[in-house]
């Protein structure tokens, strides 16, 4: 019956993730143009990055992947009740936030325009005649949540800046996030290798210990203005060893979407 509990557990946390997921992910404001003084020679506005208009959120609409994007992959709209409001994610480390809100979705900064998607892998065919084959094959899907966020200026790179510092504070020593009162503790944060866009960043999320330890990949990626965020989870494994692929074939469409 242990493996029945352990298989709830996981089936909870999973659903968590996915009815949590905001559609706005992080970044922080622009930043301010100047004070105005004397200081605006030729070459400091040559050193100055070309300005970024962020795209709006019907733009990201006709960016985000649709059904056919992504073969052997369920392609649906997130909605309203995948949305993490502000206040319904809290961490009890400062210093974890950003990586935190993250897994949710919470928004960070001030977006422009935003859309979401969910993707989710088609069960394997499994010709078993064994019960507990078959049911693993059935839980052996990879689930992702996808996200757009767009900004202004520099307010993309900020947000995986702000990303990157956050994860290399909290890899090791783990943090607790709570959502409406339910505590998941994050026990390690391990860094992956990722392509994509002109920058992109990876996890390994291991939440909980032990049999009841779960693995999640985070990525975040950013092309032009516009940052993606794909946070991933597959049911059929659990344990602290336990791992499965990145969703490259997601990543790679959501990418090519972008341009």
């Amino acid at each position: 019956m242990r493996a029945t509990a352990v298989r709830r557990n996981v089936l909870a946390t999973a659903v968590a993730s996915l009815t949590l997921f905001a559609t706005a992910c992080g970044g922080s404001d622009s930043d301010a143009k100047g004070d105005g003084g004397a200081s605006g020679s030729k070459d400091e506005a040559s050193a100055k990055p070309a300005a970024v208009k962020a795209l709006t959120s019907a733009e990201l609409e006709k960016a985000s992947l649709e059904q056919g994007d992504v073969a052997g992959h369920k392609v649906t709209k997130t909605g309203p009740e995948d949305i993490a409001k502000p206040g319904e994610v809290t961490v009890d480390k400062k210093e974890c936030e950003p990586i935190g809100f993250a897994f949710y979705g919470v928004k960070r900064g001030t977006p422009v325009g935003n859309a979401g998607r969910k993707v989710v892998e088609e069960p394997k065919k499994d010709e078993s005649a064994d019960p507990e084959d078959a049911l693993a094959g059935m839980l052996d899907i990879t689930s992702s949540l996808v996200t757009l966020a767009s900004y202004d200026d520099d307010g993309a790179t900020k947000s995986l800046a702000e990303l990157r510092d956050s994860a290399a504070k909290c890899a090791t020593g783990g943090f607790t996030l709570t959502m409406k009162g339910s505590k998941q503790k994050v026990t390690k944060l391990t860094e992956e290798k990722v392509t994509g866009g002109e920058e992109a960043l990876a996890w390994r999320v291991q939440m909980g210990e032990g049999d009841e330890a779960v693995p999640f990949k985070l990525v975040s990626l950013r092309q032009g203005g516009t940052v993606a965020t794909v946070f991933s989870f597959n049911l059929g494994k659990m344990g602290t060893d336990a791992d499965f692929e990145t969703p490259t074939a997601v990543i790679d469409a959501q990418v090519k979407k972008l341009g």
